[in-house]
């Protein structure tokens, strides 16, 4: 299933010299993920407090660009340098749900938007990534399929946020999206559940 996920390694590319430098530095993969998700939580917190300016939802997508970046960051600096920890597992799915969780709330916030639907997306988030972490545990990789993965949800919410922020989006529409980011989501979840199991069916040795 196609997702933006795919194009990390391009990404990953031409940040590598950033985090060569930040290596040299002393820089951890922890604190960049720690980093990230507080960073996350200030935005969304802000982004609630003033939601009755819409422009300020013009923070999401400036952020979700920035996010992704130290998400990758993260990864490289763990990955490719030797700083994979237990901790840094935990650290790096936990901030993620509660960043996703920080970003996604505050729509709830905007007049008319239904929250219920807010508040589904949000779980169905985290349902996805947990489906996603459950992989290890039956024998599979940590799943990352789409449809709407965290890039995909990024790239969206980000699409949507500007269009909000610039007065082009209104709550109907708002509501639409949110009800088709949820339907992906639930696919997403099924999808990344089935993919882990056949993935696990086909590493099993030959009878």
């Amino acid at each position: 299933m196609p997702s933006i996920y795919q194009l990390k390694p391009a990404f990953q590319n031409l940040l590598r010299p950033l985090v060569q430098r930040l290596f040299d530095n002393g820089t951890t993969a922890n604190q960049i993920t720690v980093l990230a998700g507080v960073i996350s939580v200030v935005t969304g917190v802000g982004i609630a407090c003033f939601a009755n300016h819409l422009w300020v939802f013009l923070l999401i997508p400036v952020w979700m660009i920035l996010r992704m970046a130290l998400n990758a960051i993260d990864g490289m600096l763990a990955r490719e340098f030797g700083q994979q920890s237990r901790l840094g597992a935990y650290l790096n799915e936990l901030c993620d749900i509660v960043a996703d969780s920080a970003l996604i709330l505050p729509f709830a916030l905007i007049p008319d938007v239904s929250v219920l639907i807010v508040l589904l997306v949000t779980l169905l988030a985290l349902f996805s990534e947990y489906s996603g972490v459950l992989g290890p545990m039956v024998g599979a990789s940590r799943r990352y399929d789409g449809p709407m993965g965290k890039s995909d949800r990024a790239f969206v919410l980000g699409v949507l946020a500007t269009g909000i922020a610039l007065g082009w989006i209104n709550a109907l529409w708002i509501n639409v999206v949110f009800g088709v980011i949820a339907v992906l989501l639930a696919y997403t979840l099924v999808n990344r559940v089935r993919l882990g199991l056949k993935e696990v069916q086909e590493n099993a040795p030959s009878a």
